[in-house]
């Protein structure tokens, strides 16, 4: 069996953007194509925030990926997966019943795009020894988010382009996303050479359950489980709305509240400045958590993603499309998320530990994954009902439970700090 830690430097940026692609093509990018294909704020709102439900439900499956084969095998095969998925949704977009087949495919790569994540996570977690992977998070985070970028930063862009240089914006959006799978694949292809077999039958024995069922009940039995869940369902209240009519905001004419920006614009602001601070705020968390611990940084993680939601507000509410203003909010945004999410990632470690830590782990992330999808569901009525000012008023105040509920969260202050003697 391979060394812990060993090469984590080169599999870890790579396993984690091939993480983020599927997860960013269907929750952010599809939001980006209907509505450059006349879906409704409010139809988009509804059906692609259904398309949370695999990343809230894959607990029930998790435990079998602790118990057949190796995370390796499974997240390899997971990501061919939604290669195809991804291909079938630029074949099928050209055809009269395309909202359906494309969400269709949309929910196959949700679902091995979710299986690859609990794949992933217990991979890094079995990889890496404790020190390593708090120091770890923000860099992961960051190639994480550079996925998500990509997707809604160049693939949009791309769009963007072909929208001009076809006239039709269904042929455009098709092409986009053949070359989305494409990247997809070579991205497995990637993982199939650079990430080392830390696993041996013996780990993967070591690490399953003795039952299934017990995966659950050892989990909600942990000491202050119900405040941690609190938490993890709350801490992104604000942000699981606003992804959501962020991009709608910035396409809407100005008739309507919105910024009036053009497909490549917002694909070229996510591109540009929002890669580098959100590079220089995940690195940045990782490192702060490694050398101070958790307790020390995560009030100001806390607030670093949710303050900058109060932008948007300002935005909305002066009807300000100078490029300076919105440029700024995407900076503030994009670092705050990077540097935020470090914290929040390195909570979620915590409490997956012990026993059955990969299929916690998938518990603690699909709890997560129900605080976003709740809330994104009605972000398009609610948008509607409020319009994009009083909207991002609200998200302002959403933000509000997550702070009153942190000052209970019970961890240990230095966990996640380096050791002194840690192995590099």
């Amino acid at each position: 069996m391979v060394q812990k830690n060993k090469g984590a430097w080169v599999w870890i940026p790579v396993l984690y953007f091939t993480q983020g692609l599927p997860f960013v093509m269907v929750v952010t990018v599809s939001v980006i194509m209907y509505k450059k294909l006349g879906i409704s704020n409010a139809d988009i709102g509804l059906y692609t925030s259904w398309l949370y439900l695999p990343w809230v439900i894959k607990p029930l499956w998790s435990p079998y990926i602790d118990m057949i084969s190796t995370k390796r095998n499974w997240l390899l095969a997971m990501q061919l997966l939604a290669s195809i998925g991804l291909l079938g949704i630029g074949l099928t977009l050209p055809t009269n019943i395309f909202f359906v087949t494309t969400l269709a495919c949309f929910w196959m790569v949700g679902f091995a795009s979710a299986t690859n994540d609990v794949a992933s996570d217990g991979y890094y977690m079995i990889g890496l020894t404790q020190d390593r992977q708090a120091f770890f998070v923000g860099f992961r985070s960051v190639f994480y988010k550079l996925a998500n970028v990509t997707g809604q930063g160049l693939l949009v862009i791309l769009a963007g382009f072909l929208e001009n240089y076809y006239g039709d914006n269904t042929k455009a959006w098709s092409v986009t996303m053949i070359v989305s799978a494409l990247l997809m694949l070579s991205l497995t292809v990637a993982n199939f050479f650079v990430t080392p077999k830390y696993e041996s039958l013996d780990a993967i024995k070591k690490d399953n359950p003795v039952e299934f069922f017990q995966v659950f009940s050892s989990f909600f039995a942990k000491k202050g489980m119900g405040i941690a869940l609190a938490f993890i369902l709350f801490f992104r209240l604000g942000e699981s709305q606003l992804v959501k009519m962020a991009s709608p905001f910035f396409l809407d004419s100005k008739e309507v509240g919105g910024l009036g920006y053009s497909t490549a614009e917002v694909g070229t602001i996510y591109g540009t400045v929002g890669v580098i601070m959100l590079t220089i705020g995940g690195i940045l968390g990782g490192i702060l958590i490694s050398r101070d611990g958790l307790k020390k940084w995560m009030l100001p993680m806390v607030l670093a993603i949710n303050v900058p939601n109060a932008f948007y507000a300002f935005l909305a509410i002066t009807n300000t499309t100078n490029i300076v203003a919105v440029v700024t909010t995407v900076v503030l945004e994009q670092f705050g998320y990077g540097f935020g999410i470090a914290g929040f990632m390195v909570y979620l470690i915590y409490i997956a530990e012990g026993e059955s830590k990969t299929s916690h782990y998938a518990l603690a992330t699909g709890f997560m994954a129900l605080g976003m999808m709740l809330p994104g569901l009605i972000s398009g009525f609610v948008q509607e009902w409020l319009g994009y000012d009083g909207f991002f008023i609200w998200v302002v105040i959403a933000a509000l439970p997550a702070l009153f509920i942190l000052k209970y969260l019970k961890y240990p202050p230095e966990y996640g700090k380096k050791r002194a003697n840690a192995n590099e």
